[in-house]
């Protein structure tokens, strides 16, 4: 036996006392992890480097089904179009889902590291577009590698089935409900519990945030195309401007929020974008508004999108356009609001808190922000998603001192402390999946 598999076979023997125990230390998973790091370090590097759009994700795809074949699993690709599944069935017991996400952002990447991704690829437009990774999926994609990797190697100590979800198009809110209406609930066993995790730039790496109930907001993008009358500039009189008939129906929106929801319930209406328009001496035919509307209560939210109908053709009635306005919901951009079942995260972060330390599990806010795991847990099953920790623990805290922000998710500076961040979302994962399947 070599040094190196006699290091490995120790560091998983630790990980099997962990789990009999039930009493997790950091030390234990920190020599589990130690085993897989380079090899989860090598796979960053190539994923970050190679990122891919969403819903074209091909190669990205066929890289995690060689992981997971490669460990045992049974994969299954193409769901949801580049969607990956697998399963390890391991007896009887509860059916546990690890979510990761595929896809990258058309963003150019501009950290100046030595592995920045230098890609530019073609949108379904046709455009090209660098591409980054700049919301962390490559590091989610580690550490869903490294759980996986870690689960496979100490099946004596659980029972039950394992399934791998990896799902394209998060960043176009999309690739959830795709794999689901492809039958990911009934073509593969429905699972009793999913998790996925998220890296945050604006927590230290190393820290797990944990928010209970609702984490995450419902998403609707709705467009408004308003209906007037062109004309020369210089003869306001002979048109109907569609440009002040936009203005007036922007403040209007802004009442609704303030004036019409129960101040306890949050809601967000923005007007993203206005287009109207060549020339400053002419007055258009038409106007049009994109919006994005917010909240975290399903009800809340159809009330927002009947209101901002509303108030979008009495001010266009009001303005005497040629014709009602055009209110469309974008069936691609909407998206359910993500909420962490009360007893599983509670359940969990127990686990966490006695693994990485009490310390390092915090309370962290709710956001407007949407993610489409939230569609997981929508169709009926217990769900958790943790924020971990992305910047350096030392620059997080001079920038804290200035009153400053490190980059975050989104930017082009986007760059994670990647070794501490894939250890604590291996371990998130690892632990949270050894709670909730059965113990021989």
């Amino acid at each position: 036996m070599t040094v190196r598999s006699f290091a490995s076979r120790r560091a998983l023997l630790c990980v099997a006392i962990l789990v009999a125990t039930a009493a997790p230390a950091a030390r234990d998973f920190v020599r589990a992890v130690d085993a897989i790091y380079p090899d989860l370090d090598r796979l960053y590097l190539d994923l970050h480097q190679n990122p891919e759009l969403s819903w074209h994700e091909e190669k990205t795809a066929a890289k995690m089904a060689a992981q997971l074949r490669a460990l045992g699993y049974e994969v299954t690709t193409g769901v949801g179009k580049t969607g990956v599944v697998g399963l390890l069935r391991n007896g009887k017991g509860p059916t546990v889902l690890l979510r990761t996400e595929l896809d990258a952002l058309p963003v150019e990447e501009k950290t100046g590291l030595p592995y920045a991704s230098k890609v530019v690829a073609k949108n379904d437009a046709g455009d090209n577009l660098s591409v980054m990774h700049a919301c962390g999926h490559d590091i989610h994609m580690a550490s869903w590698v490294g759980a996986a990797t870690l689960l496979a190697r100490t099946k004596d100590n659980w029972r039950g089935t394992v399934m791998m979800v990896a799902q394209p198009a998060e960043e176009v809110v999309s690739g959830a409900a795709a794999m689901i209406a492809d039958g990911l609930y009934t073509r593969f066993p429905k699972p009793d519990f999913a998790l996925a995790v998220h890296d945050n730039g604006l927590l230290p790496a190393g820290q797990v945030g944990v928010v209970r109930g609702f984490a995450l907001a419902n998403m609707d993008t709705v467009d408004i195309t308003i209906y007037g009358k062109g004309a020369h500039g210089a003869s306001p009189n002979r048109s109907i401007d569609p440009v002040l008939i936009a203005a007036k129906t922007v403040v209007a929106l802004h009442n609704i929020v303030s004036r019409e929801i129960d101040p306890i319930d949050p809601a967000v209406i923005t007007v993203g974008s206005i287009h109207a328009g060549t020339k400053s001496n002419i007055i258009p035919d038409q106007a049009k508004l994109q919006i994005t509307v917010r909240s975290y209560k399903d009800e809340v939210q159809k009330q927002l999108l009947a209101a901002i109908a509303r108030v979008a053709k009495g001010e266009a009635l009001a303005g005497g356009a040629t014709k009602e306005p055009l209110v469309m919901v974008d069936p691609h951009g909407t998206t359910h609001s993500t909420f962490n079942d009360e007893v599983l995260t509670q359940r969990l972060a127990n686990v966490l808190s006695r693994t990485i330390g009490e310390a390092n599990v915090v309370p962290y806010p709710q956001m407007m922000g949407s993610e489409d795991f939230s569609e997981y847990g929508h169709a009926g099953v217990p769900a958790t998603l943790f924020w971990i920790g992305a910047t350096d623990p030392a620059m997080f805290a001079a920038l804290k001192a200035k009153g400053m922000a490190p980059p975050s998710n989104h930017s082009s500076l986007f760059a994670p402390d990647r070794e501490r961040t894939i250890r604590t979302g291996v371990t998130v994962l690892t632990a949270g999946a050894m709670e909730l399947l059965a113990k021989p």
